[in-house]
């Protein structure tokens, strides 16, 4: 789950840097980037979950296959969620700066 890593690190920094140019403002940090601090924070740990959960079962720790599939999946579809957003915030990103005044 490498890449996992890498995007939620990616992401995480792209939050910091929002945040850091939303400091100027009255009201801290702007919703978008706490709504993005947030995803990133629910994506990782339902990583770490699913991670601890199919290492349960490969451990026979009781826990049940069913259990780890289900984990595993949640993390997947939060990690694919989470990679399209920063893709269309990339695509806006790179519109608003090819647009010519």
């Amino acid at each position: 789950m490498t890449g996992l890593g890498q995007v939620l690190g990616q992401l995480q920094s792209a939050v910091a840097s929002a945040q850091g140019a939303s400091t100027s403002e009255a009201s801290g940090a702007t919703p978008f980037a706490g709504m993005m601090r947030s995803m990133v924070e629910q994506t990782s740990a339902l990583d770490q979950q699913a991670s601890q959960t199919v290492t349960g079962l490969l451990n026979g720790q009781g826990v049940e296959i069913h259990d780890a599939m289900i984990a595993t999946q949640k993390a997947d579809m939060a990690f694919e969620l989470a990679l399209q957003v920063r893709n269309k915030a990339v695509g806006a990103y790179q519109q608003m700066m090819n647009m010519q005044f």
